[in-house]
């Protein structure tokens, strides 16, 4: 591990995190909604990604290239460069095209609440941008180790990226199934309960956090990577106990009909057979 360069590299990974969300903040105004954020937030992690790698290039005397320099490593970061570009991209254009003509997120209503009187662009920009920062740059660190390691155990990567493959898949999958049902006006305000959204209510929050295990998989097969594991549970935290399942089913309680009956038969993040089946 090319530990003075790593921790040189750390401000300007938090930096890219910090401009990245600059620019969704400016677009965010723009269009009139902070949901824009979620577009950016995927693509944030290869563009931290990417510039760790420019960076390890850089500061390498033996680097040929960005992902080609010394030690065995040279696979995990092709690979993972590859696979965290189809996954942030996929993400960010699926979420830009759900929002298109779309008003704000109730998310983000309900945070500007807590502005009180004070300047919500400010606000706003403290409370939705600027702690999305923070959080892209410190789950991203499986990504920076990723970047800077030098040796890599090969077995290792070929776990994280079969789980990265498999995570994309769920997810891609469950947003198809729902992007489907949603665009079917038979189906406005009922509960879509088949396809992989019967054995789970979250199938699209199940695969991004498989995802991240297989991130910190490959980034743990350098040995030094595996002290990245905050990266993993935090975001799998985050999607079931924070911004993720909580919010949206208080959302759709209220809007599909059905859903507590859903939520009562169907596993909340790990997919199963549901209940009514068994």
């Amino acid at each position: 591990m090319a530990w003075s360069s790593f921790l040189l590299n750390l401000p300007l990974a938090l930096f890219s995190a910090m401009l990245w969300l600059l620019i969704a903040f400016v677009v965010g105004r723009i269009v009139g909604r902070h949901a824009v954020i979620d577009v950016f937030w995927g693509s944030g992690f290869l563009v931290v990604y990417l510039e760790s790698l420019y960076s390890a290039h850089l500061m390498s005397s033996n680097s040929a290239s960005p992902w080609l320099h010394e030690g065995t490593a040279s696979s995990a970061r092709v690979v993972v460069l590859v696979l965290v570009a189809i996954w942030s991209l996929r993400l960010s254009g699926y979420l830009a095209l759900r929002q298109r003509g779309a008003g704000e997120d109730p998310r983000y209503t309900q945070i500007l609440r807590g502005a009180k009187g004070k300047n919500e662009t400010l606000y706003a920009l403290k409370m939705i941008y600027g702690f999305q920062m923070v959080l892209l740059f410190l789950i991203s660190m499986p990504l920076q180790f990723v970047a800077f390691s030098r040796q890599s155990f090969l077995p290792l990567v070929v776990v994280g990226a079969v789980l990265i493959c498999l995570g994309v898949a769920f997810e891609s999958v469950a947003d198809f199934q729902l992007r489907k049902f949603l665009a079917n006006p038979a189906n406005r305000g009922t509960t879509l309960q088949s396809g992989l959204w019967a054995t789970t209510r979250h199938p699209n929050y199940f695969g991004d956090a498989v995802v991240w295990w297989g991130i910190f998989a490959i980034a743990a097969s350098s040995g030094w990577g595996a002290l990245s594991i905050a990266s993993p549970l935090a975001m799998t935290f985050l999607l079931t106990s924070v911004s993720g399942k909580p919010l949206l089913e208080a959302k759709l309680k209220k809007t599909r009909e059905g859903y507590e009956e859903y939520v009562a038969t169907t596993s909340g993040f790990f997919p199963r057979v549901p209940k009514r089946n068994r």
